[in-house]
């Protein structure tokens, strides 16, 4: 038995399929599968119960799954401890970013974190809140970037910066000429949201009170995949929509037939996250990505003095 038929086994577990796991263990799928049933062998068990249409674990799979998931990512953190021994700002930082988080603040901080720190590689993953929580857990990232808190006592969670949602409305929309838009007006507008398991769509909902409201026309069902598909619609006049002040720095602001107002209710912004484990053991490759985020923020966002990770500010003593 080695580390490599464990990692094998973690990959086909994770997909239940021998092509993705092939093609995430980066070995061609007969390979794979060989060393499978060699693991299977040695062990004496069944681990997968296949057919010609799925792949499954058997009970004992399932039991063993755990520890083949333990041992690698053991290997890893031992993996990982060495490399930061040697330089913890060198090599790939493995960082995850929402979709209303990731398009507009990663062009901002890739030149200044290049310029700072030439040796940092980010290697960034998009996704829902929901996904890049398990994908930390799993330690296949790093780190990760997010709009809403997180208890967990495995993870560390830190704010960088507060932004404020603006209004977005159709280019000849009444609202666009009014001086002081407030949540009453907000609250009888159509509004545009997210597909389910985006955080954004979750935020709108509370801070226009769309709980209250009974569900009925065409916005009752029509829900966007992305925030600029959902720009689209507010440009082709089928309501309105919040959008975080980053986003202020798109193309749609040109192109799009949108007009983006300020609103003034208190509670309309988000808090963006750093979260990593707190066994991560490059916390000085952490501490930089925060540094350079809180150093490069646009005027539209509040960035948070205190951003610094405090346990990472330890190792430097």
């Amino acid at each position: 038995m080695n580390l490599r038929d464990l990692k094998y086994f973690v990959a086909l577990a994770d997909t239940r399929h021998f092509g993705h796991a092939a093609a995430r263990s980066f070995v061609s799928q007969p390979t794979l599968s060989g060393q499978i049933r060699k693991l299977e062998q040695e062990l004496g068990v069944a681990l997968f119960e296949r057919t010609t249409k799925s792949v499954a674990l058997t009970p004992v799979g399932e039991a063993l799954l755990p520890h083949a998931r333990r041992s690698v990512e053991e290997a890893d953190a031992l993996a990982q401890h060495a490399r930061a021994q040697r330089d913890p700002l060198a090599g790939p930082l493995r960082v995850g970013a929402i979709p209303t988080i990731a398009p507009y603040l990663v062009p901002v901080i890739l030149a200044p974190l290049h310029r700072h720190h030439p040796g940092l590689k980010l290697v960034l993953s998009e996704e829902i809140t929901p996904i890049l929580l398990d994908r930390l857990r799993r330690h296949e990232l790093d780190a990760i970037l997010i709009a809403t808190p997180v208890e967990d006592a495995e993870l560390q969670m830190h704010p960088l910066f507060e932004e404020p949602f603006w209004l977005a409305l159709p280019r000849k929309h009444p609202l666009v000429q009014k001086d002081a838009i407030t949540r009453r007006d907000i609250e009888t507008l159509d509004m545009l949201l997210l597909a389910d398991g985006h955080c954004l769509a979750e935020q709108t909902m509370e801070i226009c009170r769309m709980a209250d409201r009974k569900d009925s026309g065409e916005q009752a069902d029509l829900r966007a995949a992305s925030l600029e598909t959902l720009l689209q619609l507010v440009g082709a006049g089928m309501g309105a929509t919040l959008v975080p002040a980053l986003a202020l720095r798109g193309a749609w602001m040109t192109d799009a037939g949108v007009i983006a107002r300020p609103i003034k209710v208190p509670d309309a912004y988000r808090r963006v996250l750093l979260v990593w484990r707190k066994s991560f053991p490059r916390l000085p490759a952490v501490d930089a990505l925060a540094e350079v985020i809180t150093s490069n923020l646009p005027n539209t966002v509040r960035g948070l003095k205190s951003a610094r990770p405090p346990a990472a500010k330890q190792t430097t003593k």
